[in-house]
């Protein structure tokens, strides 16, 4: 077993912004960071925020690879995905984002493994990410181009429940309304194995109660350095 430390570059970030100065954050699986190996496999992704929502995987056949500081989800044998004990749950204003190079489409990114409608998930088409929860389901889709790339991804909802998604630091449609509760507790699936993720991940950042501007662009920046 291995925990590993960060080898972003120390520069990239000296002095500057990381997710751990907001109060707001709420569960931070970090690059090369938290990480425990079972082999050449990740049986753990520690949350680098003060709340403990850990992600581990004790069913070796479900853990995913892992190789400077990346982790490849391979559901060609067998689904692989990380799971938390306890749900994040997002009542209100948050701001999510993703660093992935998914290789193939009608995939999960983060969801639930407990209930089947809270997922964050790149659609069937190729040409959208799918947002839905218990209350309500919406596709925000690229005006050009493809899901199926390496980018960073950013989901912010405000105060009045409107969701806006940024791929690449564009929002990629007009915000829309997604009202209700979205409980995460699982990296690359949701409830009962179902549309298990394949393709890389280098990072994923929660922040609960607040949304703006400010916060959207710092992880911007953040996530198209890693």
């Amino acid at each position: 077993m291995l925990g590993l430390g960060n080898s972003v570059c120390a520069s990239q970030y000296l002095g500057g912004w990381l997710p751990s100065d907001e109060g707001s954050l709420e569960a931070w699986y970090r690059f090369n960071t938290g990480i425990t190996l079972n082999g050449s496999n990740v049986s753990a992704w520690a949350d680098s925020s003060s709340n403990s929502f850990n992600m581990v995987q004790a069913d070796t056949g479900e853990q995913p690879a892992f190789s400077a500081g990346v982790l490849t989800f391979d559901p060609s044998s067998d689904t692989q995905n990380l799971q938390s004990s306890s749900s994040i749950t997002l009542d209100g204003e948050f701001v999510l984002g993703f660093k992935i190079n998914p290789a193939a489409s009608n995939v999960v990114v983060i969801g639930s493994n407990s209930t089947s409608s809270e997922m964050f998930k790149i659609f069937e088409s190729a040409d959208r990410l799918r947002v839905k929860n218990d209350s309500a389901t919406k596709d925000f889709t690229l005006s050009s181009g493809s899901v199926l790339d390496d980018a960073y991804w950013v989901v912010s909802r405000d105060g009045s429940d409107d969701v806006t998604v940024f791929k690449d630091g564009s929002a990629v449609a007009a915000a829309q309304s997604v009202p209700g509760t979205f409980d995460i507790n699982a990296l690359g699936v949701r409830q009962t194995d179902t549309n298990p993720f394949s393709g890389t991940m280098k990072e994923v950042v929660i922040f609960k109660g607040t949304t703006s501007t400010a916060l959207i662009n710092n992880l911007s920046t953040r996530l198209s350095g890693l």
